[in-house]
């Protein structure tokens, strides 16, 4: 089972909700979703998500009492508010009223799983030091320090290791490659980052091989990220999504 968190995803709108859904599993995520206001309260309170990416517009009543019922329910949950809605006063609003982050209509896949990592790093920093880490067929258990690509155990030296759980605590997250330099060898390294690029090979090679889909991918000029293969006929973790609500 994913340890990645559980997420509540609640949208009015099908196709909306089923992409930003289906991209939050592909990225490891436990996701539930909802439609309706009193469908998210029913569902917060039940399944106790991590946390809600919460459409600001519902059919019953908006995003914002979403909210406040949750909370007083005593469902601590991380929140990022989703909307159309982008003058600085609804921002505001958003986050005056508990929301952790508020994302505008429209939003790059990409981006919306990096403020969900970077809330739920927030909200529940155990997180990152306890578990079972899961990506597709990629596992990593911080106790035993075993790692598995599609039911096989792979062996990491110390270094591989480390740089992997931190990809793996940001999957989906683009880093550059003084992200990791930091993480992995410390802030006080005062060698050359094209380190970074060779264990990021390594990496490939016991992670990426045997005709597997890549998990590990390069954005030039910008960094490494970890992510889930993506299937056909799904929207990708580049792809602009929007909606007129």
């Amino acid at each position: 089972m994913s340890t990645a968190g559980r997420l509540l995803v609640v949208d009015d709108e099908p196709s909306l909700q089923d992409i930003v859904a289906t991209s939050m599993r592909f990225l490891g995520y436990d996701v539930s979703v909802a439609a309706t206001g009193r469908e998210a309260v029913k569902a917060a309170t039940e399944s106790q998500p991590d946390l809600i990416i919460l459409d600001v517009m519902l059919p019953d009543f908006d995003g914002l009492e979403v909210m406040r019922r949750v909370r007083a329910a005593g469902v601590d949950a991380g929140v990022v508010f989703l909307s159309a809605r982008d003058t600085p006063a609804d921002k505001i609003a958003g986050l005056q009223a508990g929301g952790d982050d508020y994302v505008t209509k429209p939003f790059g896949l990409e981006e919306l799983a990096a403020r969900v990592s970077a809330v739920l790093r927030r909200v529940r920093p155990e997180a990152e030091s306890a578990g079972q880490m899961t990506v597709a067929d990629l596992t990593l258990d911080p106790e035993t320090y075993q790692v598995t690509r599609a039911g096989k155990e792979v062996d990491l030296a110390p270094t591989e290791y480390k740089m992997l759980r931190h990809l793996m605590l940001n999957v989906g997250v683009v880093l550059s490659r003084r992200q990791l330099l930091d993480a992995v060898w410390g802030a006080d390294f005062y060698g050359d980052d094209s380190v970074v690029a060779t264990y990021i090979s390594y990496l490939r090679r016991k992670i990426d091989t045997d005709g597997l889909e890549p998990l590990i991918h390069t954005h030039r000029g910008f960094g490494y990220v970890l992510r889930a293969p993506r299937k056909s006929g799904t929207a990708s973790g580049g792809t602009d999504v929007s909606t007129s609500s």
